[in-house]
């Protein structure tokens, strides 16, 4: 296959726009699969492209899924990608390796909040792109409004390449404006193609857009520029070849119409993806020399320079792991020795070559430059990047988002821990934006996602795929309590027993420490005159630091405090190191109780960014969790808000904010310090904490 005859494109969009619904339709009409099933569908066979079990009841995409048909002579790579926020990673590493894309939108709903996310993917990859309004079919349907918005908030410089033919129930096919025909799609599935004079009642409508085309195209293209001002008609050829150009260069959008669902306008669309979106060859992929101190090189798609390769997606099957790859330069045969650059140039084999449709592998002999394949049997990290050995390069990674939501999990039941450990493990290194942490304090496994969405789909699928149960907690966070004053102790431990008793006495006192401290525990000895054995001090050390680890209000480590022993007594014989041990726990705990005991909680910095539109509710909402906002301000419609809000009350915002942008904000937080909390607050957990105290000991 020629490289001018390949094209790798992605569709993505916001949720239920109908990406997996149009991949089918693609799927069909160029021959990959002989039957339509719905996503949702009466028959309940659920679309080629949403293989997994979870994928298909729920009716949402969770992986993107590969495959490839062949159009007129071009050889597709098609990419399916989620359109949910949390599952943001899967559209990233799609477009990393992407040369093109569909951007789809819902010709009732229009630009959404996923839409500007995605686009703004495709922006950071500079991936060109058409845009396709689907679901013309829709009541309130209307192509040229959604164009509209395309252009006012994302920015785009849109041309119409298509006209609808009437809309919602009366929608029947569309005008190409090129080539001035009416488009209309007959047979059970829209198959069969038909073309005609545009309608009468469209004449002009058709002309007077094909001109504002015309007009869009002369400010981008010197040779229609050229044709424009000389008052003559551009060819055909020549409008193709400039509209092509222009995409390329990201200067415009070309906008098609229609309904994957009702089968109409998804061939003017593949025509579109031939004519205007770029083969391997015309994309500049950029690598980094190692042996030349990272200097930027360009790949070319030439099967006979050296293989260059990203592993960009992988999955863990259960016959080993599947890595998809990018080819971006020479070419991989079945059998041949392969270097992974990422990982210190470590030698694999290439055990099977496989062409992915969906979840089913067609096997390969080998691959070139340009091509998306994927590696049987090869064990690496997702964005490592091979080589013949030759050359070490390496290609840029992705941009992973951090996680914004926490959950503690643990096995129901205790004969499954081997296989949590398992689904843990495959699904960290499956997907980047799931990270496992063990909370030593708390003793929990703390998984960490995208949003409460991620984390039930991989919860759903600890359960299904490894029969593991899994009881989902909120997590633990993590309290520190401090003295506010200072106060005096005076203990004297004494335990007399047959034989040598215990005698220990400790005199000092404790206070805060200041707050530019560097370490959270202070000792200091003031003993003079021997009143404390020199041997003794450090027993006295240990108990305090032991003492330190639990507080009395709720059983949280103190911080911040310094400790000074400057008085006590001891006995020749029943004074021990245990003694004073001992007795200097107790000593701490008798001025504690005196020193003005407050909890600490963890304070976390919150940036939210959401549209102008939505700024009072969301400071609303951070009001309501106790936040303080530290300033906002407005950029391009978009207003970024930065506050501090306790770590406690942020459990659940992610779903929250959502909700009260219609999910187009989005938030980071991370840790700033540790602050009192409020005294209602502060009784709260202590009352928990004895209730808790009191259930043990039962």
């Amino acid at each position: 296959m020629k490289l001018d005859m390949i094209r790798n494109i992605g569709i993505s969009a916001h949720i239920d726009s109908g990406k997996t619904t149009l991949s089918e339709r693609i799927l069909f009409y160029t021959g990959k699969v002989h039957a339509i099933h719905d996503v949702r569908g009466k028959d309940g066979v659920g679309a080629k492209m949403d293989s997994m079990d979870l994928e298909r009841e729920k009716g949402i995409t969770i992986q993107s899924a590969a495959t490839y048909c062949e159009w007129k002579g071009h050889n597709i790579n098609l990419i399916d990608t989620p359109g949910h926020v949390d599952f943001t990673i899967e559209v990233e590493r799609a477009l990393r390796v992407l040369d093109g894309a569909i951007l789809v939108l819902c010709s009732v709903a229009g630009v959404q909040s996923q839409s500007i996310t995605v686009d703004r993917q495709m922006k950071r990859y500079n991936v060109p792109r058409l845009a396709f309004v689907n679901k013309m079919d829709r009541a309130g349907a209307n192509a040229l409004r959604v164009a509209g918005q395309l252009k006012e908030k994302l920015g785009h410089n849109v041309v119409m390449m298509v006209l609808p033919i009437g809309a919602e129930d009366r929608f029947q096919g569309v005008v190409d404006l090129v080539r001035e025909k009416a488009v209309y799609f007959d047979g059970d599935n829209g198959e069969n193609v038909r073309e005609e004079a545009v309608p009468a009642e469209m004449v002009d409508q058709v002309a007077e857009y094909r001109q504002k085309m015309i007009e869009t195209l002369a400010d981008v293209d010197d040779q229609i520029a050229e044709k424009f001002l000389a008052d003559e008609m551009p060819t055909i050829e020549e409008i193709v070849g400039a509209v092509r150009r222009a995409t390329l260069a990201l200067k415009i959008t070309p906008v098609f119409c229609g309904s994957a669902y009702k089968n109409k306008g998804v061939q003017v669309l593949l025509d579109g993806v031939l004519s205007y979106l770029p083969n391997p060859e015309e994309i500049n992929n950029f690598a980094h020399d190692q042996k030349n101190n990272e200097e930027k090189v360009k790949l070319e798609s030439d099967a006979s320079k050296p293989f260059v390769g990203l592993a960009f997606k992988l999955e863990d099957g259960r016959y080993g792991q599947l890595t998809y790859m990018r080819i971006y330069q020479g070419t991989v045969r079945k059998g041949d020795f392969i270097y992974n650059v990422s990982n210190g140039m470590k030698k694999v084999k290439v055990p099977r070559l496989v062409r992915m449709h969906s979840d089913e592998m067609n096997d390969i002999e080998e691959a070139s430059g340009g091509d998306i394949v994927a590696l049987f049997g090869v064990e690496c990290a997702s964005g490592d990047t091979f080589t013949t050995g030759e050359v070490q390069y390496t290609m840029t990674s992705m941009h992973v988002p951090e996680p914004v939501i926490k959950l503690a999990v643990a096995p129901k039941d205790k004969t499954a821990q081997a296989n949590f450990s398992k689904a843990l493990n495959r699904f960290t290194k499956e997907d980047p934006t799931f990270r496992v942490t063990r909370d030593e304090e708390s003793a929990q496994t703390i998984i960490a996602g995208m949003g409460e969405l991620h984390l039930d789909i991989y919860v759903e699928r600890m359960k299904r795929e490894y029969g593991c149960e899994v009881i989902v907690g909120k997590p633990q966070v993590a309290y520190r309590e401090s003295i506010s004053q200072r106060a005096e102790f005076n203990y004297t431990h004494k335990k007399q027993t047959g034989g040598s008793g215990q005698y220990a006495k400790v005199v000092g006192y404790i206070e805060p420490l200041p707050e530019d401290a560097m370490q959270q525990f202070e000792f200091v000895d003031e003993i003079v005159g021997g009143s404390i054995p020199r041997e003794f001090i450090p027993a006295c050390e240990k108990g305090f630091v032991d003492a330190i680890s639990k507080g009395s209000l709720i059983g949280f480590p103190v911080v911040g405090t310094r400790v000074v022993i400057n008085d006590g007594a001891f006995h020749a014989v029943d004074s021990s190191e245990m003694a004073f041990k001992t007795a200097s726990i107790q000593a701490f705990r008798e001025g504690y109780a005196k020193a003005g005991a407050q909890i600490l909680e963890p304070i976390m910095k919150v940036e939210v960014q959401t549209p102008e539109e939505f700024q009072g509710a969301v400071i609303g909402g951070l009001n309501q969790r106790r936040g303080v906002i530290l300033g906002s301000n407005t950029n391009e419609g978009f207003t970024t808000v930065e506050c501090e809000v306790p770590l406690s009350e942020m459990f659940g915002y992610s779903t929250d904010l959502r909700s009260a942008t219609q999910g187009k904000a989005e938030f980071s937080m991370e840790f700033a310090k540790y602050a009192p909390v409020p005294r209602m607050e502060q009784e709260k957990l202590i009352a928990q904490f004895k209730e808790k105290k009191a259930a043990e000991q039962k």
